[in-house]
């Protein structure tokens, strides 16, 4: 475990846990398997599963983000992170495996810091492709509230554009 790395990662998440250490170890598992480093741009791109604390460490270890586009949600709940590297085509996915042991959470956090990357998740190729690069669209202004939305996320209702905020859905539960 490099220990720097990891005090990166409390440092930007607030506080050390055992979620935090499961976003290091996938880190560290990326660098690994697809000899990675931090991404200035858009090379390296991560798929999260999860909203948790493990995608602070994606960010600051790894450069992904939502704002650069290369970190995306994709929201199953899974402990799951694919990474894909653009320069070279090679993805990966790694799952958090379940872990039968009782542990106090101290205990679970050590564990998962040191143990090797193959007891601590299940690797598979995602099955998924690459999402595409992040795009830039015009802002339309909503003619119900005066806030601008991007283009793709205006809908038309009444004949005006609106953004999503103020769109009335309407579903008949199909």
């Amino acid at each position: 475990m490099d220990q720097k790395q990891w005090e990166r990662a409390v440092d930007f998440h607030g506080h050390e846990c055992p979620g935090l250490a499961i976003g290091y170890k996938a880190c560290e598992a990326a660098i690994k398997k697809l000899n990675i480093n931090f991404s200035k741009d858009e090379d390296i791109v991560c798929v999260t599963e999860n909203d948790a604390c493990g995608v602070d460490a994606v960010q600051v270890l790894l450069g992904c983000s939502f704002g650069k586009g290369n970190l995306i949600y994709r929201g199953t709940g899974k402990q799951a992170f694919s990474f894909f590297n653009r320069n070279t085509g090679e993805s990966i996915r790694m799952i958090l495996k379940p872990c039968d042991q009782e542990m106090e959470r101290e205990e679970r956090q050590a564990y998962l810091l040191n143990a090797p990357i193959e007891d601590v998740f299940e690797f598979k190729v995602p099955k998924f492709d690459l999402p595409k690069k992040a795009k830039l669209f015009t802002t339309i202004v909503c003619e119900s509230c005066g806030e601008g939305a991007p283009e793709h996320k205006i809908r038309l209702m009444e004949g005006r554009n609106v953004c999503l905020d103020c769109f009335d859905d309407y579903s008949r539960g199909f």
